[in-house]
């Protein structure tokens, strides 16, 4: 039976771990010049702590990663940075089947009809429930998925604050190849983060099971926000600092790309559908139903994304904003359309049809 418990490490074995990693890399840096060429072997001993399911375990590897980088970062040539960069990235794709294990284990779960928290004493009266065991069962299991889903997701944003420190305070001896692993991370993570959010009906199994055992729910929108919010924001530095390798890379490219897809996010939650053609039959009409308070909740949580990537769009060049226009106006034009939870949409959606869809059309 799984048991929520066995996710919580031994505290002197984290320790332990924890100051081995830590004198690894200190002896490693210290005869560096010696042990140069097992570098690659010490970078898989502390990556392979990123594939733990344990919390505590993936800080110590990623710890440990960027305390080897900030130590030899000068030294480093271009294929031993690879031979960093190239681990991580694997380490972070091996983690996304986890979630895959999650959701069948929620999808074996029979979650309790019940009003009343499961924690409450008189829900194990044999008078009232015949099945209590197989429901503690159930609960039991439910909570041990819970606790992997929010691990998962939080070891997840934790990489992707690993790449950007990297970035960061490493860029000036990262080549384009440097940086395509590193912006093939982030949005290998954006996606999974996406696919995780698309899980509803798992979603409200968990939110359910949350609700009787009077805990939080897994952090759902936050990551995917985080994930995309993170790409788009390493996309717009490469795009603005890093002219050479934005032209190798084509980011002016993918920062559209990433816009549209936080923009049909925004609208997938409003209950928008995007049309990009133009039929030659009498077009349907559908009522407008106004949004629950669950999914208002969510689509205010979302705003602050929408309105980066609006941002983002209109701080691209007028001829650059033009060329893609025909990309992104199905999008502005729904996002007129449909209920907003938040203000600022609306304000920066007006500014941009004032000030660039507006002169593009008039001048084309």
């Amino acid at each position: 039976m799984h048991n929520s418990q066995y996710l919580e490490d031994d505290s002197w074995k984290s320790e332990t771990d924890t100051l081995a990693a830590k004198c690894l890399v200190d002896l490693f840096v210290k005869f560096f010049d010696v042990m140069r060429s097992q570098l690659a072997d010490v970078v898989a001993i502390i990556t392979s702590f990123l594939s733990s399911p344990y919390k505590q375990y993936a800080n110590t590897g990623m710890a440990a990663l960027l305390h080897l980088a900030a130590s030899l970062g000068s030294k480093l040539s271009e294929a031993e940075w690879k031979d960093i960069l190239v681990p991580l990235k694997e380490s972070a794709a091996s983690m996304l089947p986890v979630f895959s294990n999650i959701i069948k284990i929620m999808q074996n779960v029979e979650v309790p009809d019940r009003n009343q928290p499961y924690s409450d004493g008189e829900q194990y009266s044999d008078h009232e429930f015949i099945n209590d065991d197989e429901e503690e069962a159930n609960m039991e299991t439910a909570s041990y998925a819970i606790v992997r889903m929010k691990n998962h997701t939080s070891v997840q944003l934790q990489i992707v604050q690993v790449v950007k420190k990297l970035y960061e305070v490493h860029r000036k001896y990262f080549s384009a190849a440097h940086v395509t692993i590193l912006l093939e991370i982030l949005s290998s993570i954006a996606s999974h983060s996406s696919e995780v959010s698309n899980e509803s009906a798992v979603q409200l199994k968990m939110q359910k099971a949350c609700s009787l055992l009077e805990i939080s729910d897994p952090p759902i929108v936050h990551f995917e926000n985080e994930s995309y919010q993170n790409l788009l924001k390493f996309l717009q530095t490469l795009l603005a600092e890093d002219e050479f390798v934005s032209q190798e890379l084509r980011v002016e490219s993918e920062v559209v790309s990433v816009c549209q897809k936080i923009l049909q996010i925004y609208l997938n939650c409003a209950g928008q559908e995007v049309t990009d053609q133009i039929s030659n039959t009498s077009p349907t009409l559908h009522w407008i139903l106004p949004l629950g308070s669950a999914k208002r909740e969510e689509l205010a949580a979302r705003a602050s994304l929408a309105v980066l990537s609006l941002q983002v769009l209109s701080s691209l060049e007028r001829d650059s904003f033009k060329r893609n226009l025909p990309c992104i106006f199905p999008l502005l034009v729904n996002l007129i359309r449909c209920e907003h939870s938040s203000s600022e949409v609306p304000l920066v959606l007006f500014d941009i049809f004032r000030s660039l869809v507006g002169p593009a059309i008039m001048n084309s």
